[in-house]
């Protein structure tokens, strides 16, 4: 095989999210909490659930549909496709191989990434060395989640912060000069306490003692997570940066995962960053892991936030522990 080796960047994007929309005073009715207490902690105002009988592929083919359209590419003409997801629709087959049926994408290899909110960053980079090696030219590279079906409504330190939705992006060839510059990602496995789903593998199966135990649910220690998010997110966009020979004062837009404000904020101030070049869209969609940055993407994309030559920083952490940052230039 003649490889040779090429820039890679990102060609088109899109989002998909359910049309039913949970606001905080909707919460209120089912847990003890309130308007006021969910956005001055965490800047949600609403998130989206996906009704019974939409399942996680279901919103990847939406978005991925709108991403292909976009950037002028046909199913067929994808190599592969990388689904970001903790909550696949089953653990076999991969959801991605629902979604390479559901596109008709006959010609595409696929596999599901699991890094949680840090899911789509790492597809990302992942996917980007397939294009720079020569060896593929179209990926589709898609975080999402339906995290609704995860969650404890009895816990609202946990219940009130997650949403559901898909976001989606082409990766493929640009010219010399665009596209992605640099990249950091990493983990650490001590952390994995933090933040699980004690029942949903081998450990632990998933049955009804286990569900009636909370341990089907997410569980989150806050304050840990929080003081690991803090630090992790301005680092790793700092390092992508370093990498990509960029400094701070040549990031245009700052898209973040969309997990808290006050994250974001300090990511933003590590930066040296107004909020006016940092995108943010938790009050409209809550923490929707790994479709969270993809989604922020498409927004800031069709909103017209991003333009061609502007340097673009995506930066996230996630469950593992893990966190991922990239810089590009966009084409």
């Amino acid at each position: 095989m003649n490889l040779k080796a090429k820039a890679a960047g990102i060609l088109g994007t899109g989002h998909a999210v359910p049309d039913k929309i949970v606001t905080n005073d909707d919460m209120a009715k089912i847990v003890d909490t309130s308007d006021e207490w969910i956005s001055t902690r965490t800047g949600i105002k609403e998130r989206r659930f996906a009704p019974e009988g939409v399942n996680t592929s279901d919103l990847c083919t939406e978005a991925a549909r709108q991403a292909l359209e976009q950037s002028g590419t046909k199913p067929e003409d994808l190599d592969l496709i990388i689904v970001c997801t903790l909550t696949p629709d089953m653990t076999i087959p991969s959801t991605a191989c629902i979604v390479q049926a559901n596109l008709g994408a006959v010609n595409a290899a696929v596999f599901d990434l699991y890094a949680a909110c840090s899911g789509f960053a790492y597809g990302v980079i992942t996917g980007t060395q397939y294009i720079e090696s020569g060896m593929y030219n179209r990926i589709l590279v898609i975080g999402a989640e339906i995290l609704s079906r995860f969650m404890d409504f009895k816990d609202r330190n946990t219940c009130v912060l997650f949403g559901d939705g898909a976001g989606v992006a082409v990766l493929g060839p640009v010219p010399e000069g665009y596209g992605i510059l640099g990249m950091d990602m990493g983990a650490d496995g001590n952390g994995g306490k933090f933040l699980n789903i004690p029942a949903s593998g081998t450990a632990i199966l998933p049955t009804d003692d286990a569900r009636k135990k909370g341990l089907t649910y997410i569980h989150m220690d806050g304050k840990e997570v929080y003081k690991f998010a803090v630090r992790v997110m301005g680092k790793t966009a700092e390092k992508a940066l370093e990498k990509s020979g960029l400094t701070k004062a040549d990031i245009d837009l700052l898209v973040p995962h969309q997990a808290n404000i006050r994250i974001i904020q300090s990511a933003a101030k590590r930066l040296s960053l107004p909020m006016e070049k940092v995108f943010v869209n938790i009050d409209k969609y809550a923490n929707t892991s790994g479709a969270s940055i993809p989604i922020a993407l498409d927004e800031a994309h069709r909103e017209g936030r991003i333009k061609r030559g502007d340097v673009v920083v995506l930066a996230g952490f996630g469950a593992g522990l893990t966190w991922a940052g990239m810089v590009m230039k966009w084409y």
